[in-house]
């Protein structure tokens, strides 16, 4: 088995600030920000009789470096720019879902609050704004306790954000991280991810529920075990009424290359093997049974279809809909 680890080059790049585009080239278009202020705070639809909410925590500006790390360089980029996306900056979206069923309400990963980019740490702002206190939330899964999904997870004083949450994490992750002097054998790059980690796993006040594979958060929820991006990684399944949703966390990061070039892996995929094994495994699930998938990262509201694409899969973004008049 291959063990894919992030070198100290691929985890500085991908964790600083990509600069801003050079200007297109004669012929291609670019889409750029806007000069006044815009929102994607949340966005809403139904799984059978659950409510789900896509919460917003903003983006992350990374380096394209970090992508494809097993493939040529040469064809990863050309694989970007075939696909109208930049070739220097990985422009990745962070998508949380709160799921609504009868008095539950879930919420999948905690973003990282002020402790990481600048660009992220809106999911409390959008939480307010889709009309959720704090309080109301009354579990948490943490999918894994890479930054972007967990440094969120306590206030300046320390205390959990959400205070009347029971807090769920797989066992595996929870213990690998929680390894007695994990800091001091970890790549220097590496160790404030786990000194983040462990302060975050050890705020004041807070107990975890320690899951395994088919953890059934509440009647049609339940958790699978999806190692590979880091050795721990669960996703979270929600069927009701005949319909079905997987939550994939960062089991899949990028709404095309994941499924049209599955065999490639990032550099923050701590084993490169696992993570291919459980791509294909749940793509193979998503393409059979019809399952809608929603990616941490994928383009803002993150959720749509998965189809065959002859040896590979291609996403498919849900169609938008509007509410019902009446």
């Amino acid at each position: 088995m291959t063990l894919f680890k992030p070198t100290r080059r691929h985890l500085l790049e991908t964790a600083l600030v990509a600069p801003l585009l050079a200007l297109p080239a004669i012929g291609s278009a670019s889409i750029l920000a806007p000069s006044v202020p815009q929102s994607a705070a949340f966005h809403r639809f139904r799984v059978g009789q659950a409510q789900v909410t896509v919460l917003s925590d903003g983006n992350l500006n990374l380096a394209t470096s970090g992508l494809g790390v097993n493939a040529p360089r040469e064809e990863v980029q050309a694989f970007l720019k075939a696909h109208a996306l930049s070739e220097t900056e990985n422009y990745s979206h962070t998508n949380h879902i709160l799921i609504e069923l009868d008095e539950m309400k879930l919420l999948v990963d905690v973003g990282s609050g002020d402790r990481f980019q600048s660009s992220a740490g809106r999911l409390m702002n959008n939480l307010e704004t889709a009309g959720f206190a704090p309080e109301d939330i009354t579990h948490v899964f943490i999918t894994h306790a890479h930054p972007d999904h967990i440094w969120g997870i306590r206030d300046d004083f320390d205390e959990p954000i959400f205070p009347e949450a029971e807090y769920i994490i797989g066992g595996s992750e929870y213990d690998w991280w929680m390894q007695d002097d994990l800091a001091n054998t970890v790549a220097q790059a590496m160790q404030q991810f786990v000194v983040g980690a462990v302060n975050s796993l050890t705020a004041e006040g807070l107990e975890w529920s320690i899951a395994k594979d088919g953890y059934e958060i509440a009647s049609g929820i339940r958790l699978i075990d999806t190692p590979g991006h880091t050795l721990g990684h669960m996703s979270l399944i929600v069927e009701s009424e005949g319909q079905s949703l997987i939550v994939l966390g960062d089991a899949m990061t990028h709404a095309y290359m994941s499924f049209e070039k599955p065999t490639w892996v990032n550099g923050f995929d701590m084993d490169g093997d696992k993570t291919v094994t459980t791509r294909m495994r749940l793509l193979d699930m998503a393409a059979t049974d019809g399952m809608a998938v929603l990616g941490y990262h994928f383009p803002f509201p993150g959720v749509g279809h998965v189809v065959r694409n002859g040896a590979d899969y291609r996403f498919i973004p849900a169609l938008w809909r509007w509410q019902d008049a009446g």
